[in-house]
């Protein structure tokens, strides 16, 4: 436990994920709240409980409970702390929390037409699998009331919601004016890739958004603020934003200029690049390779710079001097 200032305190807790430890956020006020809910083990529980107490406070003190998003590291406790009847977050974090059935199958669908555009073979079925084997790590129940844009955070007026959309099509922070500091969930972290995941759209026959150009455009927003110290879902507590975000900025257009680079020999579908990219990698995480690589062509696209066609059932990439 991590005391930030008297009415903010920093709990952190285990998961069985490979990013390690994440940071939840207790935040003291008109009513006692508390930022992210760790992940659905008896050992984040327990972690919970313990810090609680060096504070003086136990679960069923937490009167409400805000999520920055729907991954299950950061939901996973929501129905742990009985005196908690309001759960706010992003609409799109509700269809998570209530598992609701009809949204997964789209979510499932979409991937099978998706990857069979990108050239992925049969074998890689593994997006479905992975929602579901992480379900029981995440929190259940609903949404009390949605946060978005410009909100203040009810019981602490001091706090207000940024979207920040990137990570996750749920992402959501929050900025405190007055202190300058900024709860970011796993928007930007110090020494930790944040990933911009491809996710499916919310309505059926909706395009997909570009997890990476949005995440560009909330980095920008995160620079925009004045900022003393960002707290992190995960990692450390640092006060270099602009560094860190131009780091960002730095890696993420280094990469686009090898995805680039890799056009000039002529066509090459989504899954080709994933290979060439990350040769050993795609094979077990394909997933996140593919939101990787298909980040940067939205990017490279954005800019003009490359053109996408489509022959038969799959997606082919080229610079847009290709032919010329």
């Amino acid at each position: 436990m991590k005391i930030i200032n008297n009415s903010l305190f920093q709990l952190t807790v285990p998961t069985p994920f490979a990013v390690g430890d994440v940071h939840l956020y207790l935040l003291k006020g008109d009513s006692l709240t508390l930022i992210d809910a760790g992940v659905k083990t008896k050992k984040a529980f327990e972690a919970i409980q313990v810090q609680l107490k060096e504070i003086g406070y136990h679960p069923r003190d937490i009167e409400q409970i805000i999520l920055t998003h729907h991954h299950p590291d950061h939901t996973g406790l929501v129905e742990a702390f009985p005196r908690a009847k309001e759960i706010m977050g992003n609409g799109l974090v509700d269809l998570w929390l209530r598992k609701d059935e009809q949204y997964f199958k789209r979510y499932e669908d979409f991937f099978k037409d998706y990857f069979r555009r990108c050239d992925i073979p049969p074998h890689f079925k593994g997006i479905g699998k992975k929602l579901r084997s992480l379900m029981h790590y995440a929190g259940e129940g609903n949404l009390t009331s949605f946060l978005d844009e410009g909100d203040r955070l009810p019981g602490h007026q001091n706090w207000q919601v940024i979207n920040t959309k990137g990570h996750a099509q749920s992402h959501i922070s929050f900025y405190n004016e007055t202190e300058k500091l900024f709860i970011g969930g796993d928007h930007l972290m110090k020494n930790i890739s944040s990933n911009p995941v491809i996710e499916a759209p919310v309505l059926e026959g909706e395009q997909r958004a570009s997890p990476l150009l949005q995440y560009r455009d909330s980095l920008r927003r995160c620079e925009s603020l004045e900022i003393s110290h960002l707290l992190p879902g995960h990692g450390e507590i640092f006060t270099n934003v602009s560094e860190v975000v131009q780091a960002r900025f730095d890696k993420q257009e280094k990469r686009a200029a090898h995805v680039f680079e890799l056009l000039q020999s002529g066509k090459h579908t989504a899954f080709q690049l994933c290979q060439s990219i990350f040769p050993t990698r795609y094979e077990t995480q394909i997933d996140l390779t593919l939101s990787e690589v298909v980040g940067q062509l939205d990017y490279l696209q954005a800019r003009g710079m490359i053109r996408k066609s489509a022959e038969g059932e799959m997606d082919f990439y080229e610079t847009a001097t290709a032919g010329e």
